[in-house]
């Protein structure tokens, strides 16, 4: 069972959500504004940090839609600063210096001494639960170092410009929790689990502050996630024609016997259009280190709904969202209902945090009036006929707590996933309750690094350059 402090904080959590909820409904909002917003008064914010702090982590905000208050906060790891050859040479030279070798082992020795894993069910699983998690720490970069920016003049800092080295890493598109009401990717709770995600995954994590209801129903967050996406293909063509037009034309190569190379005119030309169109256009950290050919998707609660559908666009979309290749989703404790209630539904409606019948009012303010219902595809994954077809889906991950209501519809979507020979574990984890791993109050507990390295595991199956040695 939680703690006491846990079940108390839950009875306060669950009263002040219900406050909220009830006036959010009596209040009455503009229509027709598309603006919106991303967050509320009383979420605690992070501040972005553009520098590598003590955790290895630098963060930007960007608002990515002029016309909506859209807007994305990139985490990105300091070990994008490392070369790629050294790695490689850990894993396969055959003689690797005995000092680097004892360091790699203590570090191991220490992760497995600290990992306080609980115990948890899977279903689906495929492979073994173990993989080889410990990777020799890579050395900090000093002030000054690859690619980081100095301190300059007046005290000003710059942040991290990328420079000419540094390694390509995957990205994980992240879509906070809340209801659909609440919440925010800028929140301190949201700021911490991102940045652990992208340190314990090795990938830069973009966090979407998606516009929340009632003041822009659904589908404005669903479109939102899927023009994100988009942004990131944009992005990844835009770098590509900005880094080959930043390229001198090859000497003596084609027709005038390489008088091109000498022209002065077409040079500038060249120049002009990487200072106009890709430099004022190219986000700078996915430019230099972002690969959009690995691309997974990660849903917190109401977030897993949009997760979910901006996966089946991309099915749908299939090569027209090329370089973007969406490898793999992770669910974690998905909003799923329907009209017809689970065993979970009935035994847990009361469970803590988020009750059935606050959820069910976060559903009214989200879905338009004239077309609320429990079986809404934005809220139940199961009615039939929704497209993409199964077979079509991802690898997915989903992950469930003990004492939530909403388990079993999420069990039972990864259960038809599994039925088409799609990759669908479920962790189920004992004693945990609705956002265990992402609350504010339950992100430092042993059961929420547990979940994250859990995570880690798996999807470094379809996101590893060397292929699938890690095994879940």
């Amino acid at each position: 069972m939680p703690s006491v402090a846990v079940k108390l904080y839950s009875v306060f959590f669950k009263f002040l959500l219900k406050h909220r909820l009830q006036n959010r409904i009596q209040t009455q909002f503009e229509d027709g504004n598309p603006f919106g917003i991303t967050s509320r008064p009383e979420e605690s914010v992070a501040p972005a940090n553009p520098s590598f702090g003590g955790d290895g982590v630098a963060t930007k905000d960007i608002h990515i839609d002029t016309l909506t208050s859209l807007s994305v906060r990139i985490f990105i790891p300091e070990s994008c600063l490392a070369r790629s050859e050294p790695r490689a040479q850990k894993f396969n030279s055959k003689s690797s210096d005995s000092s680097t070798g004892s360091g790699s082992g203590s570090d191991r020795s220490d992760r497995n001494s600290e990992d306080l894993r609980p115990r948890r069910n899977s279903y689906g699983a495929a492979g073994s639960a173990k993989a080889a998690a410990g990777v020799a720490a890579e050395g900090r970069f000093s002030l000054g170092g690859i690619g980081e920016a100095e301190t300059k003049e007046n005290g000003v800092y710059r942040g991290y410009a990328p420079g000419a080295a540094g390694r390509k890493l995957p990205i994980l598109l992240q879509f906070h929790g809340g209801g659909f009401v609440s919440g925010s990717n800028d929140s301190v709770a949201n700021d911490f689990f991102c940045r652990r995600i992208a340190k314990i995954c090795d990938v830069i994590v973009i966090a979407v502050g998606y516009r929340l209801a009632p003041e822009n129903r659904y589908p404005a967050a669903f479109e939102d996630g899927w023009k994100v996406l988009n942004w990131l293909g944009k992005q990844a063509i835009l770098a590509d024609c900005s880094k080959s037009m930043g390229k001198p034309p090859p000497r003596g190569g084609g027709h005038g016997g390489g008088a091109g190379s000498g022209d002065p005119k077409r040079s500038d030309l060249r120049r002009h259009i990487v200072d106009t169109f890709g430099s004022s256009m190219v986000e700078p950290w996915l430019a230099a280190h972002a690969d959009p050919s690995r691309c997974v998707l990660l849903g917190v609660s109401c977030g897993a709904n949009i997760a979910d559908y901006v996966t089946r666009k991309a099915v749908e979309a299939g090569t027209l969202l090329d370089p973007i290749k969406v490898v793999a989703q992770v669910l974690m404790y998905p909003f799923f209902i329907g009209s017809v209630p689970t065993h979970s539904e009935i035994k847990l409606a009361n469970s803590y945090f988020y009750d059935k019948a606050m959820c069910i009012l976060a559903w009214k303010l989200f879905l338009p009036e004239d077309e609320f219902s429990l079986d809404h595809p934005a809220a139940n994954p199961l009615i039939p006929g929704r497209e993409p077809p199964f077979k079509s889906m991802p690898p997915t991950l989903t992950i469930v707590a003990e004492h939530d209501w909403m388990r079993d519809r999420a069990i039972a979507y990864s259960e038809e996933l599994r039925k088409v020979n799609i990759d669908a574990p479920v962790l189920e984890y004992k004693d945990a309750v609705h956002e265990f791993a992402t609350l504010d109050m339950l992100l430092k507990t042993p059961q929420a690094q547990a979940c994250a390295e859990d995570i880690a595991i798996w999807v470094k199956k379809y996101i590893s350059i060397r292929g699938h040695e890690f095994s879940y």
